[in-house]
């Protein structure tokens, strides 16, 4: 099994973290795993992309894929350019608040009300949380409770203050999910 996501979204959104937390959590749990972060020299606002590979095997490669099983959309700036890297029957992740797509046939769409949730919350900053919460939750690829312990070591010494609220974030994301599966809406 090789699984290929491509985070994508603006400076701002979590989504280097997203992604560092999904790695580590598949290494936590015995899987390879590679991350390829791209990002402008914006602190905010400019694009934020990033690759994270995960497989059974080792990784031979760098993880720049021509082809994707999943991608997470945060905003819809870099989207139009991934959206044709997901393979047929590929998962879309898309922040449903920020980024309004219209459905491919060929791939499942989960529109994730991310900042929605977050702003509920109580924690804009904090959407991205929510949606990986959601992607762990509804793909399996890594357990909650790794995704969890990988963002409580990811984080950089002067934001360790934001871990509990980040966990109860992915749990949100989490809980939503089967919410909505619960509703027919996921």
């Amino acid at each position: 099994m090789e699984r290929e996501i491509l985070f994508t979204g603006i400076g701002g959104q979590g989504i280097q973290l997203m992604a560092k937390v999904l790695a580590q959590a598949a290494v936590d749990e015995g899987k390879h795993a590679m991350l390829f972060g791209l990002y402008g020299g914006a602190m905010r606002g400019g694009p934020s992309d990033s690759t994270v590979v995960i497989g059974d095997q080792p990784i031979e490669a760098p993880p720049i894929v021509p082809a994707c099983w999943s991608i997470v959309a945060m905003h819809p700036s870099s989207l139009p350019t991934l959206l044709p890297k997901l393979r047929p029957g590929g998962l879309l992740f898309a922040n449903e608040t920020l980024v309004q797509v219209a459905p491919p046939a060929r791939v499942t769409v989960v529109p994730v009300p991310a900042t929605r949730l977050a702003e509920q919350a109580g924690n804009l900053m904090g959407a991205g949380m929510i949606m990986l919460g959601a992607f762990v939750a509804h793909t399996g690829v890594v357990t909650l409770g790794r995704a969890v312990a990988a963002m409580r070591a990811a984080l950089p010494a002067h934001r360790t203050r934001m871990a509990d609220a980040n966990a109860a974030l992915l749990e949100r994301g989490a809980g939503w999910v089967g919410e909505a599966r619960h509703s027919g809406a996921a």
